[in-house]
């Protein structure tokens, strides 16, 4: 395997997980909680992610033949979930259900669910590992492509653990409008993934 296609392979899982677009929203699904639990979240989110990531590098969609889902179906599913979020961020719902549950927990977990998956681990994410390992030979190959992932991995990583010093730069009132910025953006993608899936069906125009 030749430096051109890890470098590419780098490129394309860079573009389709998008650390550097992945930090605002780190950011704001994190609010008001401290230093040691946003880190917690940025660990486990990446963790996961990679684990999931993994499973679909060596078993493809043969994962999800066999519970009978197409990547289309997990395309749409993710849109819907991504939605839900979408529309906690844009009216702060997330605000009111953190004080109702003030004595069960002291912060949120958004690690697993929006963070690891569908945003880090999506839809986009997971079709292009697939792509990618089918077009290697070997297993010390698809070790090489597993290795550039966790470069794409770390680096979120590391773009999350300085999100501290990017809330307090922006402000509360900066990180409110970037709240409900990102929460229109998340909107419109989820229906974007809702969409392609759609049209992977023949049920949505090209």
């Amino acid at each position: 395997m030749d430096a051109a296609f890890l470098i590419s392979a780098f490129v394309t899982l860079f573009v389709v997980i998008d650390p550097i677009g992945l930090t605002p929203i780190f950011i704001a699904l994190t609010q008001d909680t401290d230093a040691r639990h946003r880190r917690m979240v940025g660990y486990r989110a990446c963790g996961v992610a990679f684990g999931i990531l993994t499973l679909f590098a060596f078993f493809g969609e043969a994962v999800l033949g066999f519970i009978g889902i197409s990547m289309s179906a997990f395309r749409i599913a993710g849109g819907i979930l991504l939605f839900i979020t979408a529309l906690d961020m844009l009216f702060e719902r997330r605000t009111k259900r953190r004080e109702d549950k003030a004595d069960e927990e002291e912060f949120p977990d958004p690690s697993v669910f929006p963070l690891a998956i569908p945003l880090i681990a999506g839809p986009g994410a997971i079709a292009s590992i697939i792509l990618l390992v089918g077009q290697t030979g070997d297993t010390v190959e698809v070790l090489s492509i597993l290795a550039v992932m966790v470069a794409v991995l770390l680096v979120a990583l590391a773009l999350f653990l300085i999100a501290g010093p990017i809330e307090h730069l922006l402000g509360r009132v900066g990180i409110n409008v970037v709240t409900r910025v990102l929460g229109m953006l998340l909107a419109a993608l989820s229906v974007q993934f809702v969409l392609d899936g759609l049209r992977n069906f023949g049920l949505a125009p090209a």
